[in-house]
C-alpha cells in the first residue's frame, strides 16, 4: 500500500533529488568495494576458510568463558528490605532499632517513601525480624541502583545491633523463594547439630568472599535465650501439686485464658486473666507466683521448681521431611549468578564438606541451574530444525550447511558485544541469539537462491555465486540495516525496565554488525568450495 502511494509518480526517466543521487553514488562505491573484496576472497579461498574456523573457535571459547546469568536485574525503583536483630531481643527494643533503620531510609536523598513493620521479614515470623518496603525516587533524580544500594549499605552499617538486607523488587520473578536475600542455598542433613555447624561454616566462608557474595545470611536461629522450668517431683508430690495444676497456673498468668465475657448493648468484650503486665517477670520473681497445694495452702513456685537458662531454637526450618538451613545471599555489582554458583562448589571442596551433609540451590538459583543445563540443547535444537527445513526446501544436504556457515560469525559478534559491555549470558541474551539465527541465515538464502538460478542457466560455480552476491547486495544491506535500526533502541537501554531488554538488543546488534561483514565473504567462499551446493 505504501509503495503504491509513495512510488505512484516514479518512472524510469524520473530524476532523483540531490539526496537520492548522493546516496546512490555512495552505494555504488560501496558495491564496487565489495566487488573487489569478494574477488580477492574467491581468489584466496584458504584464507577465508581459516577465518571461518577462527570464528568457530571463537564461538566455542566465548560460550565457555562468558559469565552465565539468569535475568538481568531491573531498576523499577522499589526495594524489599529485611531486618534481623539478636534472637533474645524484646519487642520494644526491636521497635527502636527498626525505627532507626527506617529513619536512615527516610533521610536518604534517594528515597521517596518508606513502610515498616516488625515481626516478619518474609522468611520467618519471629519478633527479632522486621520488614520495610522502600520506594526510590525517579531515576532522573538519583544515581543508578547499585550506587544507591552502596550508599544505603554504608549508612545502615552504622546502626549497631541489627542487620539489614536489601533486595531490589523485580517485575519478572521465576522460581522466587521468600528469604532475606535474593538467592538461596539449602543445607540439609540427618544430624541436626552437624548440619547447623557446617551451615555456619559455609555461610562464614561465603561472607568472607566479598568478591562473589554480598549480604550473606542464614535462617538458622538456634541461640535464643530460653527458660526451662525444672520441677522437683518429690516435693511437688509431697505437697499434692500435680502437673495439671502447675500448667493451669502458668497458663493463667502468661497465656491467654478467657475467664468471662462482658456483654454491652452494641458489643461484647472477652475477659483474659494474666499476671501484672507492669512487672518485669524474671527468675528472681519466681517466688511471687503461688501454686495451691492439696490442703489449700498457697506454695511459692520456687519451693518446688527452679529455672534453668539455656540456648534454644527460635524457629524450626524444614525442606521436605528433613531439617534444613537456608543460606541466602546477593550478588555484588558485576558478578554473574553462574560465577557465584561455581564459587560455592569451590568453597565446599576447600572446606571438605562431609557426604552426610547435602546442599542444593533453591528459588531463583535453582531455576537458573535447571535452565543452564538445557541452553545448549535449546540452541542445538533450533539449528537442527532450521537445517531440516532448509534441507526439505532445497532437497539437498549441502545447501543448508552453506547457509548455516554464517552463524559462527553472528555468535562471535553477539557474545563479544556482551563481553564488551560487561553483560552476562542471560536468558534474555539467549533469546537474542535465537533471533540472530533467523535473521543471519536470510543473507545466505538470498545469495544461494540466485546462484542456483544462474547455475541452471549455464554459469560456472564461482561466476554464479559472484554475480549472485552483487545482485543481492542491496536487499541484504537493506534488511540488515532495518533489523539494526529496530533493535538499536533496545540496545541503548532507554525507557522503563530497560535493563531487562538491553542484553537482547546488545546481542542482536553486535551479531548483525559482525555477521554482516563476514557472511558476505565466507558464504560465497564456502558455496564455491562445495560445488555440489550449486548443482540444484
Amino acid at each position: 500500500m505504501l509503495c503504491s502511494r509513495l512510488l505512484s509518480g516514479y518512472s524510469e526517466h524520473h530524476k532523483a533529488n540531490v539526496l537520492g543521487r548522493w546516496l546512490e553514488k555512495g552505494f555504488d562505491k560501496l558495491l564496487a568495494g565489495y566487488d573487489h573484496g569478494l574477488k580477492f576472497c574467491l581468489r584466496f579461498q584458504p584464507l577465508m576458510l581459516l577465518a571461518f574456523f577462527l570464528t568457530m573457535a571463537g564461538t566455542v571459547w566465548l560460550l565457555q568463558t562468558t559469565p552465565k546469568g539468569f535475568f538481568p536485574q531491573e531498576d523499577i525503583g522499589q526495594l524489599q528490605v529485611s531486618t534481623e536483630a539478636r534472637q533474645d531481643i524484646s519487642f520494644d527494643a526491636m521497635m527502636k532499632l527498626q525505627a532507626e533503620v527506617a529513619g536512615i531510609f527516610r533521610r536518604s536523598p534517594y528515597v521517596a517513601h518508606v513502610a515498616s513493620s516488625v515481626g516478619s521479614n518474609g522468611g520467618s515470623g519471629a519478633l527479632n525480624a522486621g520488614r520495610l518496603f522502600v520506594e526510590l525516587k525517579p531515576l532522573n533524580e538519583r544515581p543508578e541502583l547499585q550506587a544507591v544500594l552502596a550508599s544505603l549499605r554504608r549508612d545502615l552499617g552504622q546502626v549497631a545491633g541489627i542487620n539489614t538486607y536489601m533486595v531490589p523488587v523485580q517485575n519478572l520473578n521465576i522460581g522466587a523463594r521468600s528469604s532475606k536475600s535474593q538467592y538461596q542455598l539449602v543445607v540439609q542433613g540427618l544430624d541436626q547439630a552437624l548440619m547447623n555447624d557446617w551451615a555456619l561454616r559455609l555461610a562464614d566462608a561465603m561472607g568472607r568472599d566479598r568478591a562473589a557474595f554480598a549480604d550473606v545470611t542464614t535462617d538458622l536461629q538456634n541461640n535464643a535465650l530460653q527458660a526451662t522450668l525444672t520441677i522437683d517431683r518429690d516435693k511437688a508430690n509431697a505437697l499434692g501439686i500435680g502437673a495439671d495444676i502447675l500448667r493451669s497456673t502458668l497458663y493463667s498468668g502468661f497465656g491467654v485464658r478467657q475467664v468471662s465475657t462482658i456483654y454491652t448493648t452494641g458489643d461484647n468484650y472477652n475477659v483474659v486473666v494474666e499476671f501484672n503486665p507492669n512487672e518485669h517477670w524474671t527468675p528472681e520473681h519466681l517466688n511471687a507466683i503461688r501454686v495451691r497445694a492439696r490442703n489449700g495452702t498457697l506454695i511459692p513456685l520456687g519451693a518446688i521448681a527452679r529455672i534453668e537458662r539455656t540456648a534454644g531454637q527460635l524457629t524450626v526450618n524444614q525442606l521436605g521431611q528433613l531439617p534444613a538451613v537456608t543460606i541466602s545471599y546477593n550478588l555484588p555489582a558485576g558478578v554473574a549468578l553462574g560465577d557465584s554458583v561455581n564459587r560455592i562448589q569451590v568453597i565446599k571442596e576447600q572446606l571438605g564438606l562431609p557426604k552426610s551433609i547435602s546442599t542444593t540451590l533453591a528459588g531463583t538459583a535453582k531455576t537458573f541451574q535447571d535452565s543452564l543445563a538445557n541452553q545448549g540443547l535449546l540452541i542445538a535444537g533450533a539449528i537442527l530444525t532450521i537445517y531440516i527445513v532448509l534441507g526439505i526446501l532445497y532437497e539437498s544436504f549441502i545447501h543448508p550447511l552453506t547457509i548455516l556457515t554464517g552463524l559462527p560469525s553472528a555468535a562471535v559478534g553477539a557474545l563479544g558485544a556482551l563481553r564488551l559491555f560487561d553483560m552476562d549470558l542471560s536468558v534474555i541474551a539467549i533469546i537474542g541469539l535465537l533471533m540472530l539465527i533467523g535473521i543471519v541465515k536470510k543473507n545466505a538464502i538470498m545469495m544461494i537462491d540466485v546462484a542456483l538460478v544462474l547455475r541452471r542457466e549455464g554459469a560456472a560455480a564461482q561466476e554464479a555465486i559472484h554475480r549472485a552476491c552483487l545482485m543481492r547486495f542491496r536487499p541484504i544491506l537493506m534488511t540488515t540495516l532495518a533489523a539494526l535500526m529496530g533493535t538499536l533502541p533496545i540496545a541503548l537501554g532507554a525507557g522503563a525496565s530497560a535493563e531487562l531488554r538491553q542484553p537482547l538488543g546488545i546481542a542482536v546488534v553486535g551479531g548483525l554488525m559482525i555477521s554482516q561483514v563476514l557472511t558476505l565473504f565466507i558464504t560465497p567462499v564456502r558455496s564455491s568450495t562445495w560445488t555440489g551446493s550449486l548443482t540444484g
